[in-house]
């Protein structure tokens, strides 16, 4: 059986990784995730995954390379990680008593056929009516600078949600495991 590769850095994807019990090893794809002019944002993220994916290909060339990438979408505007305090209070501001989707995409490159399979997850979240001093007693406690949407789901950030739609909360957090399941599946590797 081929050996699993994560490319990605993000610690939230390994923790998830883990779950599944098989191991894997991970690495930091170097790839430009610039959207390109008028590039939806299905588009852009399952592009994203799978130039992750592709990006270790050379580094790995019998694995089985899992790229993931996530964006947040309120109204028609793509809302990416905030990196600091004021770009997370004013997406939460922004996100308050609205719907948020997130698409978190998956590839699953089997780097020794070039087989890839590639997909899209959605998942929403319906937030509570927040007012400036809930955002900032929140961002003060959890810090979610590196998260797309300014929250952190396995966290305090529940606290902000009214309800939630989905099929897979774990892509909510970055790593869509039941289709990678099935894509692990379809490359004979069995999970249990």
């Amino acid at each position: 059986m081929l050996p699993l590769v994560l490319a990605s850095s993000s610690a939230y994807r390994r923790e998830l990784l883990t779950r599944l019990r098989h191991p894997f090893i991970w690495s930091s794809p170097d790839i430009d995730e610039t959207p390109t002019p008028g590039e939806s944002a299905t588009a852009l993220v399952r592009r994203l995954a799978e130039a992750k994916a592709r990006a270790l290909s050379g580094q790995y060339p019998h694995h089985l390379i899992i790229g993931s990438d996530q964006v947040a979408v309120l109204g028609e505007h793509i809302i990416g990680k905030p990196h600091d305090f004021a770009r997370a209070k004013h997406q939460l501001l922004a996100a308050s008593g609205n719907s948020v989707t997130f698409l978190t995409s998956l590839a699953l490159l089997n780097s020794s056929t070039g087989h890839c399979q590639v997909d899209a997850v959605p998942f929403t979240v319906h937030f509570r009516s927040l007012d400036e001093a809930q955002i900032t007693r929140y961002l003060q406690a959890e810090q979610p600078y590196d998260c797309a949407g300014s929250f952190k789901a396995e966290g305090l950030g529940v606290s902000l949600f009214r309800t939630t739609e989905g099929t897979d909360t774990t892509s909510l957090v970055g790593l869509p495991l039941i289709r990678l399941v099935s894509m692990l599946h379809n490359e004979g590797l069995s999970i249990p």
